[in-house]
């Protein structure tokens, strides 16, 4: 794990999981946290106590919301996007208002939040989303409205690479694939028909994911922008 004293990061959606995992990281390797949670009050206190982090409640649903949690952690040399939402099943019964609650939360928030932290952060500055593999491969139905939100998550990587790229931000996105989670655990009701879809047949962890942002945070990263990071096993293979 490398050195990150000084640093100042900010994990949107990082009270559980692989959030936890990332801001668990930074923070033993010197970095002065922040992380917003939603819903999990307990979890974001037990983990804020545990790290010597800072928990901030925050709604990755609101926009002004997002955009004033990034302002107001000041100029941050990290910027994490993890939060996400997933919404599955048939396009022809699910509620709009949840598919549009899954847009606001998985595309709109990273874009505002990618663009507020780039207002004030310095050069060799690192924006980092959490995305999905479900962007290159929607392997089940039901997978529609949550694969859409994620592979607009590489257009905006792209995009934001050339837009800040002269300043030295390097922009990447990581793709998961079958991770334990509370959302898709190792152990869980479907988790062998997942296994026979990867090349490895073993999820993977959400220190497996953290320790691939840490080294896109990195100075030895400089080099690479505007670029998907799949990690997911083989599942997409």
């Amino acid at each position: 794990m490398q050195d990150f004293t000084g640093k100042r990061v900010l994990v949107v959606g990082g009270s559980r999981g692989i959030g936890a995992a990332i801001v668990t990281g930074f923070a033993g390797a010197g970095a002065e946290v922040r992380f917003t949670y939603s819903g999990s009050r307990e979890a974001a206190m037990e983990l804020a106590g545990q790290t010597g982090a800072t928990a901030v409640h925050s709604d990755a649903a609101d926009r002004q919301a997002v955009i004033d949690t990034v302002r107001e952690a000041g100029a941050l040399d990290v910027l994490v996007f993890n939060a996400g939402v997933a919404v599955l099943g048939d396009p022809l019964e699910l509620e709009p208002d949840a598919v549009d609650h899954l847009i606001d939360v998985n595309v709109r928030a990273p874009y505002h939040a990618a663009v507020e932290a780039a207002r004030t952060m310095p050069e060799g500055g690192r924006i980092i989303t959490i995305g999905s593999v479900n962007a290159d491969r929607s392997p089940l139905p039901g997978f529609a409205a949550y694969s859409l939100s994620k592979s607009a998550l590489q257009g905006m990587t792209r995009g934001l690479a050339r837009d800040f790229g002269p300043r030295g931000i390097t922009v990447n996105v990581i793709q998961p694939g079958p991770t334990d989670t509370d959302m898709n655990p190792a152990e869980g009701e479907f988790a062998e028909q997942v296994r026979s879809l990867m090349a490895t047949g073993q999820y993977g962890t959400a220190e497996d994911v953290a320790s691939l942002t840490f080294y896109l945070a990195g100075p030895q990263a400089r080099g690479i922008t505007g670029a998907m990071h799949t990690i997911d096993g083989g599942f997409g293979a």
